[in-house]
C-alpha cells in the first residue's frame, strides 16, 4: 500500500509534470483562458489526487485493469501536467492555499488510516494501512516544516567563494 500511494502515484505525477514541459506554447496559449491564475488546473489536480488517495479507488485499481489504466492516464495528465501548467500561473496566495491543503490532506488521510480499526482497503492489511497513515503524517510534517523554513528564512543566498 505504501508503494502504491507514496511511490507509484507521486512518480506518475512527476511523469506528467515532465510531459507538460513538452507541451507546445500554442497549446498553453489555448488553455490559458480556461486556467486563469492556475486555479482551474490546481483544482483539477487536487480533486484527482484526492480521488486516488481514497481506499475504494486503490482497491479498484488493483481489482480492475480498466481502473488501473484510468490511474495511469489520469494521474500524469490530470495531476502532474495540470500542476506543471498551473503552478507558474498561480499567485502567492493561491500557492499558499494549495500547499496548506496538501498538508491538511496528508494529515487527514494519515489520521483516517491510523484511526480506522479495520482495514479500509480490501486488498491491503490493517498493518500496511497503519504504516501508510504514519508515513502520510510524516510527509505532512516534513512539508509543513519545509514551508515554515521557507517562510521564516526566505531565500537563502550562499555567497560565491
Amino acid at each position: 500500500m505504501a508503494a502504491h500511494m507514496l511511490v507509484q502515484l507521486p512518480l506518475l505525477a512527476v511523469c506528467g509534470w515532465w510531459l507538460a514541459q513538452a507541451v507546445p506554447q500554442r497549446v498553453s496559449r489555448v488553455l490559458a483562458p480556461w486556467n486563469l491564475s492556475g486555479i482551474t488546473g490546481l483544482l483539477l489536480a487536487s480533486i484527482t489526487g484526492l480521488f486516488w488517495m481514497l481506499p475504494l479507488a486503490l482497491d479498484a485499481a488493483i481489482a480492475s485493469p480498466w481502473f488501473e489504466l484510468a490511474k495511469f492516464l489520469s494521474v500524469p495528465l490530470l495531476v502532474g501536467a495540470a500542476l506543471a501548467l498551473s503552478w507558474p500561473r498561480a499567485g502567492f496566495v493561491v500557492r499558499g492555499l494549495v500547499l496548506a491543503e496538501t498538508i491538511a490532506m496528508a494529515f487527514r488521510i494519515g489520521w483516517l488510516y491510523l484511526a480506522a480499526e479495520t482495514a479500509l482497503c480490501a486488498n491491503y492489511l490493517l498493518g500496511e494501512q497503519q504504516v501508510v497513515g504514519k508515513l502520510l503524517l510524516a510527509a505532512g510534517a516534513v512539508i509543513l516544516m519545509g514551508l515554515a523554513w521557507k517562510l521564516v528564512l526566505g531565500h537563502v543566498h550562499v555567497p560565491d567563494r
